[in-house]
């Protein structure tokens, strides 16, 4: 349960604080939402609070930990499929809110962007990760965001 000011995330939209919590009538039943207010794009989000897949908290120490190691290991298979194939692929694992499968996209796009030019779309999605990952770390460390990303960065120069 989370309340009031605490920071969740939210899968496919990230980093979001509760500034609410309301009871709404469905039909004939009651239920209860948290409000969150997305921080990247000021947008409100109404997730249900018996939600098993709603929201989740920040990851911790060990989660970030694991997420440098997987962008440091740069000895992987780069997908070659078409660009709207991996565009699918890598939207599907964006909305999972995995901070892991997040890295994997962001490690896919880097190393991709080093054989060839990404599409227009990749590009944006390779931002979309850095920003998903940098402010969720951020927040969770009580860092700055800008040395979160830089560190992201550092992994792939």
């Amino acid at each position: 349960m989370f309340s009031i000011g605490d920071y969740a995330v939210c899968p496919g939209h990230g980093v979001g604080q509760i500034c609410d919590i309301e009871e709404r009538e469905m039909g004939a039943q009651k239920k209860t939402f948290y409000i969150i207010k997305i921080l990247a794009n000021g947008m409100t989000v109404m997730v249900p609070t018996d939600s098993e897949t709603g929201i989740r908290g920040l990851v911790g120490d060990s989660e970030v930990e694991e997420v440098y190691k997987l962008l440091k290991d740069h000895d992987i298979k780069v997908d070659n499929s078409t660009w709207n194939r991996r565009y699918r692929e890598y939207s599907a694992k964006i909305k999972t809110g995995s901070v892991v499968e997040i890295a994997e996209v962001l490690r896919q796009l880097f190393l991709l962007k080093e054989k060839k030019a990404l599409s227009f779309g990749e590009k944006k999605m390779l931002d979309q990760c850095r920003e998903l990952l940098a402010q969720e770390f951020s927040l969770s460390n009580q860092s700055d965001k800008n040395s979160v990303n830089d560190k992201i960065n550092s992994y792939f120069q």
